[in-house]
C-alpha cells in the first residue's frame, strides 16, 4: 500500500506545485497586462489621460488591503476553503473587467479583482514550502519569486498582442483558463489544512493602516482633477489619511499586540531594506505606465509593438534575479544593494536622454540596464533584510516587506501621473509663449488657417508631453538616489 500511496502523494505534490506557481504568475500578470492596451481601454471607455493610473493603483491598492489578513482568513476557515474562494471572485472579477463599459464600472471591476487576488500570492508561497521539504524552501522561494516577476514583465507583451489583434477585453478572459485549471487542481490535489483555534487578529490595526493608505492613494490619484484642497473630497481625504495613519502609530506604539511585532522595527537592517524596498516599487511599475504611453501616443509606435519593448526589461531582471541566487554567500550584500541601485540610476539616467529622433534601441538599452540593475537589488535587499531578522519574526517581516514594494507601486504610480500632467501644462505654455505673431512671417497672409492652427498645438502638446515624461523618469531617478545613503547604515549579514 505504501509503495501505491507514495507515487500518488508525488504526484499530487507536483500538480500542487504547478498549480502554486502559476498562481503566482497569475496575480502578477494581471497587474501589469492592461499597460500595453492602455490606448485601447481609453478610447473604450472614453477615460480620460489623468484616470489612467487607476487601471494599476485600484488593482494593488485593494490587494494590499486584504494581504495581512491571509494568515487569519486560512486558520478560521481553511486553506483549501480560501484559495479557491479567491480564485472563483478573481475569475468574476475578470469577467466583471472584461465587460465594464464605463471608468467607473472599469475601476470598481478592478477593486473587486483586487480584492480577490490579496490571499492568492501568500497563500500559494506557504502551501509551497508547507509541501517541500526545508532543504528545498531556498529554490522554492527563488521558483516563486521568478514566477511573479515574469507575470509583472510579460504582461505588457501579453496585452499589447490582444489588444491588437483581437480586442482590449481579451487580456482579462485569458486568464480565465489558468484560474479554472489552478482551482481544478486544489480542490482535486491540496489536503485541507485549518488551524486548531482561530488565530488572534488585530482588526483595529488593519482598519488604521487601511484607512490611511486609502486616504493618501485617493487624495493623490483624484487631487489634480479636483483641483487639490479647493475641493472638500480631498480635504476628506487627506483627514482620513492623516488620521488613519496617527491611530496606526499611536496603536502600534502602545498596544501589547498587533498584526506587526515591535521587534520589526527594532532591527536596524529590516527596517532600512524596507525602506529601499518601497523605493524599488516606486521605480518598478511607474517606468512600465510612462514608457507604454511614451511610446504609444508620442512616438506613434503599434501597440502591439510597445508590448515587444518591454521584453528585454524583463529578460534582465529575471535573469539577474537568477543569477543572484548563484552568487557566493560569503559576498557581502551590501555590495549587491550599492551595485544594483548604481544600475538602476544609471539606467534612469539614460532616459533622460530620450528624444522624438530616437529609435527603440534608446528604449531597450535602458530597459536592459534598469532591469538588471533591479534584479540584482531586489535578492540582495531580501538577504540584507533577512539576514539578521529573528526567524520567529520572518512571516510578519515577509508581509511588511512585500507591502512596503507593493505601496510603492501604487505610491509611485500616482505621483507620475500628478506631475506629468503639471509639467505638460507647464512645458506648453512655455513652448506657446514663443508662437508670437512675428514669427509667421513666412505666411503670405500673416495668419493661419484653424487646421494649421490645430495641428501646431497638438505639436506643442505633443513635445510638451515628452519633455514632462522625461522630468517624471528624473523623479524615478531622484528616489532611488535619496535611498541610496542607507546602505552606509547597513550591517553585514550573516553567510
Amino acid at each position: 500500500m505504501n509503495a501505491i500511496a507514495a507515487p500518488r502523494r508525488e504526484s499530487r505534490h507536483r500538480a500542487i506545485t504547478i498549480a502554486a506557481l502559476m498562481t503566482a504568475y497569475l496575480q502578477a500578470v494581471n497587474i501589469s497586462i492592461p499597460n500595453a492596451a492602455l490606448p485601447h481601454i481609453q478610447g473604450s471607455l472614453s477615460m480620460a489621460d489623468d484616470e489612467v493610473g487607476w487601471i494599476f493603483s485600484a488593482y494593488i491598492a485593494a490587494s494590499v488591503i486584504v494581504l495581512p489578513m491571509t494568515r487569519w482568513l486560512a486558520g478560521r476557515y481553511g486553506r483549501k476553503i480560501l484559495y479557491q474562494a479567491s480564485l472563483a471572485l478573481f475569475a468574476l472579477g475578470l469577467v466583471l473587467v472584461a465587460c465594464s463599459t464605463t471608468t467607473l464600472q472599469f475601476i470598481f471591476a478592478r477593486i473587486f479583482q483586487g480584492l480577490a487576488s490579496g490571499p492568492l500570492a501568500p497563500l500559494s508561497l506557504a502551501i509551497l514550502l508547507d509541501l517541500l521539504p526545508s532543504a528545498r524552501h531556498a529554490r522554492t522561494n527563488l521558483a516563486w519569486g521568478v514566477m511573479a516577476l515574469l507575470g509583472i514583465c510579460t504582461g505588457p507583451g501579453i496585452g499589447g498582442w490582444l489588444s491588437d489583434y483581437i480586442g482590449w477585453p481579451s487580456i482579462f478572459y485569458i486568464s480565465l483558463p489558468l484560474t479554472g485549471f489552478i482551482f481544478l487542481v486544489v480542490g482535486l490535489s491540496l489536503p485541507e489544512k485549518k488551524a486548531e483555534q482561530t488565530p488572534s487578529f488585530d482588526f483595529f490595526g488593519l482598519a488604521t493602516i487601511s484607512l490611511g493608505m486609502t486616504g493618501l492613494q485617493m487624495m493623490l490619484d483624484r487631487g489634480e482633477r479636483l483641483d487639490w484642497f479647493s475641493s472638500k473630497e480631498i480635504w476628506a481625504e487627506a483627514i482620513a489619511a492623516a488620521l488613519g495613519f496617527y491611530l496606526f502609530i499611536v496603536h502600534i506604539l502602545t498596544a501589547k499586540s498587533h498584526f506587526l511585532d515591535k521587534a520589526l522595527f527594532r532591527d536596524r537592517n529590516f527596517v532600512l531594506s524596507a525602506v529601499m524596498f518601497f523605493a524599488f516599487g516606486f521605480v518598478l511599475l511607474p517606468t512600465l505606465a510612462l514608457t507604454s504611453p511614451m511610446l504609444e501616443e508620442l512616438l506613434a509606435y503599434p501597440v502591439d509593438t510597445t508590448g515587444y519593448m518591454t521584453i528585454p526589461r524583463g529578460v534582465t531582471l529575471v535573469g539577474a534575479v537568477i543569477l543572484m541566487s548563484f552568487a557566493p554567500a560569503r559576498i557581502d550584500s551590501r555590495l549587491f544593494v550599492m551595485a544594483g541601485i548604481a544600475l538602476v540610476v544609471y539606467a534612469n539616467w539614460q532616459m533622460l536622454g530620450y528624444s522624438p529622433q530616437m529609435d527603440w534601441r534608446a528604449v531597450a538599452a535602458a530597459g536592459l540596464l534598469q532591469g538588471a540593475g533591479l534584479g540584482i537589488l531586489m535578492p540582495a535587499l531580501a538577504k540584507t533584510a533577512f539576514g539578521t531578522l529573528d526567524v520567529k519574526l520572518r512571516p510578519e517581516g515577509a508581509a511588511l516587506f512585500n507591502l512596503s514594494r507593493l505601496y510603492g507601486s501604487t505610491i509611485g504610480i500616482a505621483v507620475v501621473q500628478i506631475f506629468f500632467h503639471n509639467n505638460t501644462q507647464a512645458m506648453h505654455l512655455a513652448l506657446a509663449a514663443h508662437l508670437t505673431p512675428y514669427r509667421m512671417a513666412g505666411f503670405s497672409d500673416g495668419s493661419l488657417s484653424k487646421q494649421s492652427l490645430a495641428a501646431l498645438n497638438e505639436m506643442v502638446t505633443g513635445q510638451a508631453a515628452l519633455v514632462a515624461v522625461i522630468d517624471q523618469f528624473k523623479i524615478l531617478m531622484i528616489a532611488m538616489l535619496v535611498v541610496s545613503p542607507l546602505v552606509l547604515f547597513l550591517r553585514k549579514s550573516p553567510a
